[in-house]
Order: C-alpha cells, then sequence, then structure tokens
C-alpha cells in the first residue's frame, strides 16, 4: 500500500471513534433529560438527514478540490454539532449537524481510496478501511458508553478550569467536551493526507445545475448490470445495520435488563465480529468474487430474527459476533465492487455521494419507521423480526435479480467482470 494509505487510516481511525462515541453520549444525554423513547431512536435517522439532502453536492464538492483538505473541514463541521450539544442546542438538532459533517466526509474517504490505489488494492484496501472502522467502532461505542458511566463521568466533573465556569454538569456533557478533542486530533492527521495528483473536477457556479447531474449518475449506476447488484446490496445492508445499532442497545435493556454503558458492550460485540469479517473478506475475495457473497445476506436476516430468542450473555456474545462477522464478509466485496464500477462511470466522489444517498435514505426510511413504530408501541423483539425479514426477503430478491442479469446479459456482465480483473482498464 502507498504511504498515503495509512495516514487516510489513521484519519478515518479517529474520526470514526468519535462518531460512535457521540451516538452513545447523545443517548445518554436524552434519556438523562427525560426525553421520550422516539426520540433517542430518532437519532439515527436524523445523523442520516444530511446525507441524503446533501447527496447532489457533497461528491462534486469531494471531486472539486484535494481530498484531505474536503476531510478537514468535516471534522470541523463534527466539532461545530458536538460545541453546540454541549451549550444548549436540542440534541437532535446537534447531531444532525454532526451527521452533515459525516456526510461531507465520506465521498472524500473513499473516493480517495479510487485515485490512490488500482482495482487489483480496492477489496484489500476496503478490507483495512472496513476493519479499521469497525475496530473504532467497538472502541467508540465502548469509549462512549464508558465516558458516561459513574466512575469516569465522576472524575471529568470533578476537573475544575480557574476563573470559568464550563457550565459542564453531567455524565453526557463531560463525555462530549472529551470527543470535541478526539474530532480535533483527526482534523490534524487530514492535514496530512497526501494530494493524490489526480485533476480537480470544479465546482459549477451554479449548485443547481448539480441536481440533474447527480440524478443522471444515480441512473447510470442503477443502470449497470453489476452496479446495481452491488449497490442494493450495499443499501440494504448499510440501511439495516444503521438501524441495528440502536436496536441492540433497545434489545440489551429488554431482554437482559442493561444500561446504556453495559447495553455499548454488545454494540462492540457485534462490530468485532464485522471487523473479523471484513479483514477475512479482504484476504480471500477478488472485485470479480464480489456477487459470491449474497447468500450471507439472507443467513445474516435469519439469524437477525433469531435473536428474538435469547436471553443470555453467554449465547448472546458469540451469535453477535457471527451476525458481524457474516455482514463483515458481505458488505467488503460489494463496497470495492461499487466503488470500482462508480469510478468507471462518474469519478470517485460523486459516485460515493450516490452510494451515500441511498444507503442513508434507506437508513433515513428505516429509522423513520421504527421511531414511528416506537411512539406507537412497538417492542424492540417486534422490530428485531420485521428487519430481519427485510434483509432475508430483499436478499433473496436481489440474489434472483442477479442470476436474471447473468442469464439475458451475460456477455455484458462477463465484460464488465473481466474488466474488474484488469488494473489498466480502471
Amino acid at each position: 500500500m502507498k504511504r498515503g494509505f495509512f495516514t487516510i487510516m489513521s484519519a478515518q481511525f479517529f474520526s470514526s471513534l468519535a462518531d460512535n462515541a457521540i451516538f452513545i453520549a447523545a443517548i445518554e444525554l436524552l434519556r438523562a433529560s427525560g426525553a421520550p423513547d422516539w426520540q433517542r431512536a430518532a437519532l439515527v435517522p436524523m445523523f442520516a438527514l444530511f446525507y441524503v439532502i446533501l447527496a447532489p453536492f457533497v461528491g462534486a464538492f469531494a471531486d472539486a478540490m484535494p481530498k484531505g483538505k474536503v476531510m478537514f473541514f468535516s471534522n470541523a463541521i463534527k466539532v461545530i454539532g458536538c460545541l453546540m450539544m454541549l451549550f444548549g442546542s436540542h440534541p437532535l438538532m446537534a447531531y444532525a449537524i454532526v451527521g452533515l459533517g459525516a456526510a461531507a466526509y465520506s465521498p472524500a474517504k473513499y473516493g480517495i481510496l479510487t485515485e490512490l490505489l488500482p482495482p487489483s488494492q480496492l477489496v484489500k484496501a476496503n478490507g483495512w478501511i472496513e476493519g479499521l472502522t469497525i475496530g473504532s467502532i467497538i472502541l467508540g461505542v465502548l469509549l462512549g458508553g464508558q465516558l458516561v458511566g459513574h466512575t469516569i463521568s465522576t472524575r471529568l466533573l470533578a476537573v475544575d478550569l480557574p476563573f470559568l465556569d464550563t457550565g459542564i454538569d453531567t455524565a453526557a456533557e463531560a463525555a462530549i467536551s472529551v470527543l470535541v478533542f478526539i474530532y480535533a486530533i483527526a482534523a490534524w492527521i487530514n492535514t496530512r493526507i497526501p494530494d493524490t495528483g489526480v485533476p480537480m473536477r470544479p465546482m459549477p457556479k451554479n449548485p443547481m445545475e448539480l441536481l440533474p447531474d447527480f440524478w443522471r449518475c444515480n441512473s447510470r449506476l442503477w443502470n449497470d448490470r453489476l452496479g446495481q447488484i452491488s449497490l442494493s446490496t450495499t443499501t440494504l445492508f448499510w440501511g439495516v445495520s444503521g438501524n441495528l445499532r440502536y436496536i441492540v442497545l433497545a434489545w440489551a435493556a429488554a431482554a437482559l435488563g442493561y444500561s446504556t454503558t453495559q447495553a455499548s458492550s454488545l454494540v462492540g460485540v457485534v462490530a468485532i465480529g464485522t471487523a473479523v469479517g471484513a479483514v477475512l473478506a479482504s484476504m480471500r475475495m477478488k472485485l470479480d468474487m464480489a456477487t459470491r457473497v449474497m447468500p450471507l445476506g439472507i443467513a445474516m436476516g435469519v439469524l437477525v430474527i433469531l435473536m428474538n430468542f435469547i436471553d443470555n450473555v453467554w449465547v448472546a456474545a458469540p451469535f453477535l459476533i457471527l451476525l458481524g462477522g457474516l455482514g463483515g464478509f458481505l458488505v467488503v466485496p460489494m463496497n470495492a465492487l461499487l466503488q470500482h464500477r462508480g469510478h468507471n462511470l462518474m469519478g470517485a466522489g460523486r459516485s460515493i455521494a450516490v452510494q451515500n444517498f441511498n444507503e442513508q435514505a434507506c437508513i433515513l426510511g428505516l429509522g423513520a419507521f421504527y421511531s414511528l413504530s416506537t411512539g406507537l408501541g412497538l417492542s424492540a423483539f417486534g422490530a428485531i423480526t420485521a428487519f430481519g425479514i427485510v434483509v432475508a426477503g430483499f436478499m433473496l430478491v436481489i440474489q434472483r435479480w442477479h442470476a436474471h442479469n447473468c442469464r439475458v446479459h451475460k456477455d455484458e456482465v462477463e465484460h464488465l467482470l473481466a474488466i474488474a480483473r484488469n488494473d489498466h482498464t480502471h
């Protein structure tokens, strides 16, 4: 791997670490303030909101300047969201601003991989990035859980700054103040990311011109015989897993009687499995083999439903590791194939923005459904059953869709797979 890849990995680690810790802190902030359950469930769709709204613009923005600079600005926005949460803004609004920074960050983070590396290294790079991201999810969720826990929060709140009243009085606020510094570290590392030398694509003077361009890019990816399969798979995977993060917290509270700090460790357990699956996929899978992993998605849906029958943590832990492992092995090659097709069709930044739009729209839709259902009285067990059926059913449909393409459009699919095998056609 080129040297710049490791700098990208370091920046991604700290940014993702804070993203996941702030989620736990925001949940605790809402819980401590007596907010209704639906507001805590609404954190997931609020984070996805700007991914959807700004999708036509962030990809072009990422292609218009060096991606390290884009990542720096994005982390600065996340710091602003943390400060808003810390000093009186409603947690849902402030968390949406953190999501705005993440929406701008993502096209640059993934887009720079296709600028820096050839196709033969994309699956490996995605495996390491996803494995590192999952590692940061594990540590981030655990960090957030510990920061809002009694032991560490008591020590943080005991710190006094002379001649300054910070107004930080609760465990959640103390946690958020620490996370501001972690985002600042990520922003500093972003300044060390090298320029890849890829020509920039200037933003148009009228940003509204990007709307038809974005929809053309969206249509091109959905009409591509491999792009449509990888896009639909990753859209479904992230739509469900984005909400599963909160559902596991709710399930741990309902089935095991866990507190926020205790339940956060189980989210980390799922992430451990995902990291292992991601690394295994990076070692064993090649770009042209990506579509072979679809049966794992069906199995993943069935396992989600089986969560309802677990009420013992010693059974839950290995079960959640297996569930995460299937997801990691599924998403890494599909993500790499999607990046490859998108880069060939429209450029790195725009293709990642299209990917984010579809994936985050799925998170937003499913999250809004879950939040509404929670407000109407749906239990965590009912939500888990619904999500499992969605995953297994739609993955079966996607698998049949690809089989149809291989029969009816055999020559076109073979041509696209041949491109994926050849670094020189990238």
